[in-house]
């Protein structure tokens, strides 16, 4: 569904993105994993058409995305839910997910079952949905900043750091969510420095140093690689 191609992507004269090659099939869950600043954010937002690349070419389900806007890209079917969740304070939980359908609401089409997708899969949004955005917790704003993106009806869903700065306990809620859209089928690239997390969800992964792609494999394959062990997943 998804492909890069000796990806290079620059801010301003510096490079941030060495050449990157990778791809998520359709249907898997693949976590791109690496320490702070090793690109993987920025990978999601030249996906996403935020941030514009200098050399190479992504791919999505064979169309070439080449300069398209990041508007056209989340019609096509790229949705993110960005790092820092990023939700409008001054609306309500039910406003910031209505914000999600903007792509494909027309006059006479209603986001009615498309909410109670979203509030199955997240009963809380349900209980709150009349609440503003700013007075959820730091786990439930992660859960509405996913549930906004699955508004737009993706059909690849991208994941920037879902778990960060949230407690142990709601990081892992916040992935039993995660592994249940994964369940139903939907395709996710998910970008995440807890290592544990991500792997325990995804089908394959990419190991992100220095803005190059330094390993993959199955996540079978990288929970027991011992770079990886060393480095992220601790004895």
């Amino acid at each position: 569904m998804l492909a890069t191609d000796n990806l290079v992507v620059a801010y301003g004269g510096s490079v941030a993105l060495h050449g990157i090659s990778m791809h998520v099939g359709s249907g898997e869950t693949v976590a791109l994993i690496g320490a702070n600043g090793a690109g993987k954010t920025t990978l999601l937002r030249g996906i996403s058409g935020l941030n514009p690349i200098r050399s190479g070419s992504i791919r999505f389900d064979g169309q070439t995305l080449g300069t398209l806007a990041s508007e056209k890209r989340v019609r096509l079917g790229i949705a993110q839910a960005p790092e820092g969740r990023r939700i409008f304070p001054g609306l309500t939980v039910e406003e910031n997910l209505i914000l999600g359908t903007t792509p494909w609401r027309r006059w006479g089409q209603s986001p009615a079952k498309d909410l109670e997708r979203v509030f199955d899969l997240f009963p809380r949004l349900k209980e709150r949905r009349t609440q503003l955005g700013w007075s959820l917790s730091g786990g439930e704003q992660q859960m509405l900043a996913i549930g906004r993106a699955l508004m737009a009806r993706p059909r690849l869903l991208l994941l920037d750091e879902p778990s960060l700065g949230l407690a142990p306990r709601l990081a892992e809620e916040v992935y039993e969510r995660i592994r249940e859209i994964a369940a139903a089928g939907l395709t996710i690239l998910v970008v995440e420095q807890n290592t544990v997390l991500a792997l325990a969800v995804a089908d394959r992964g990419y190991v992100l140093e220095n803005g190059r792609v330094v390993l993959e494999g199955s996540a079978a394959e990288l929970k027991q690689d011992a770079r990886v062990r060393e480095a992220y997943l601790g004895r």
